[in-house]
C-alpha cells in the first residue's frame, strides 16, 4: 500500500503532506506511523533546517479516522454498515494504537531544534488542531476553520489540545472553546493567538515556504537554543506527562456507551443522544 504521508525538499525546507484527502487527512494507524516516521526524519536531518506541516486537497487534518476506528482497526477500506456495527464498546485499544504515534510526533515536534510551520488550509480539528497547535507557527488560509470537536463523539480530548490551548489562549477562553466547540474562522483564531499569520486562499504554500526560507537562513544553533528556552518557559517539559494523560482518559472514555453513540452518529449523520455515564 503507498503511504499517505509525503516528504518534498526545497533547499533545506522540509515539506511534510498528509495526503488522505478522501478521508479528511484523517490518521489511520498506518498513517499516524508514517507521519511519525516522516517527523522524526526532518527533525533530526541536519540539512533540514525548518519544516513545513500541511495537508492536501484544501483540508489540514481532522484527527484520528474515525471510520476506521469504527472497523475495529481492520484493514478493510469500504465504510461500514450500520448492522456490521459491533452491539458492544471498546474502542479505547485502537485509539490508543493511533494516537501514541500521533503524541509522539508532538512531541518531536516541541524537541526538534528548529522551526516547524503548521501550514493550515481548510478546517482543522479536534487532533488535527492539537498537531496544528504543536508547531512553532501557524499559517492559514482566509478559509480555514479551527474547532476543537471532541464533544461530537463525546470524547475528552486529546493530541496536546488540553495542554496547549491554555497555553496559547488563556484559560477561560481555552473552556469556551472546549465546553461550547465553537468553530473558529482563521481570523477569530488568529485574534485570539492561534495562528500566526492569515493569507489569501491559493497562497498558502508559497508564502509558508516563503517563511520557512527566511527562518533556514537565521542561525541554527540560536534557533535551536531560543526554542528550548521558550519551550522551558512555557512549561513544555510536561508535555509528555499530559500526553499519557490525555491518552489514557480518551482510552477509557472511548470504551464507554456514549463514544458508541457519539461514533454512531457521527457514521449516520445525526445528532447524538448522549446519556448519562
Amino acid at each position: 500500500m503507498p503511504s499517505h504521508i509525503r516528504i518534498e525538499h526545497h533547499g533545506a525546507v522540509g515539506v511534510l503532506s498528509i495526503a488522505r484527502r478522501d478521508q479528511f487527512n484523517s490518521l489511520d494507524v498506518e498513517t499516524a506511523q508514517d507521519l511519525r516516521k516522516a517527523g522524526l526524519q526532518l527533525s533530526r536531518d541536519r540539512d533540514v533546517r525548518a519544516v513545513v506541516l500541511r495537508g492536501d486537497g484544501g483540508v489540514f487534518c481532522s484527527g484520528a479516522d474515525l471510520k476506521y476506528i469504527a472497523r475495529g482497526g481492520d484493514d478493510d477500506v469500504s465504510y461500514l454498515s450500520p448492522d456490521a456495527r459491533p452491539n458492544a464498546p471498546g474502542y479505547g485499544k485502537i485509539f490508543k494504537q493511533i494516537l501514541e504515534y500521533i503524541h509522539s510526533t508532538i512531541s518531536e515536534i516541541r524537541r526538534a531544534p528548529k522551526p516547524w510551520l503548521a501550514a493550515v488550509d481548510g478546517p482543522t480539528a479536534a487532533g488535527g488542531l492539537g498537531i496544528a497547535m504543536a508547531c512553532d507557527l501557524v499559517v492559514a488560509t482566509e478559509r480555514a476553520t479551527f474547532e476543537w470537536a471532541y464533544f461530537k463523539t463525546g470524547l475528552t480530548g486529546a493530541e496536546s489540545t488540553t495542554f496547549l490551548l491554555p497555553r496559547l489562549v488563556g484559560f477561560h477562553r481555552a473552556m469556551e472553546l472546549v465546553l461550547l466547540g465553537d468553530r473558529l474562522t482563521a481570523r477569530d483564531a488568529q485574534a485570539i493567538g492561534l495562528v500566526n499569520r492569515v493569507v489569501p486562499d491559493g497562497e498558502l504554500d508559497a508564502r509558508t515556504l516563503e517563511l520557512a526560507q527566511r527562518l533556514a537562513e537565521a542561525p541554527t544553533a540560536a534557533v535551536a537554543g531560543a526554542k528550548r528556552l521558550l519551550n522551558r518557559a512555557a512549561g513544555m517539559d510536561h508535555l509528555d506527562v499530559q500526553l499519557d494523560a490525555e491518552l489514557a482518559e480518551l482510552a477509557r472514555i472511548a470504551d464507554g456507551d456514549n463514544f458508541a453513540e457519539g461514533l454512531s452518529a457521527f457514521l449516520d449523520h445525526r445528532a447524538p443522544r448522549f446519556g448519562v455515564e
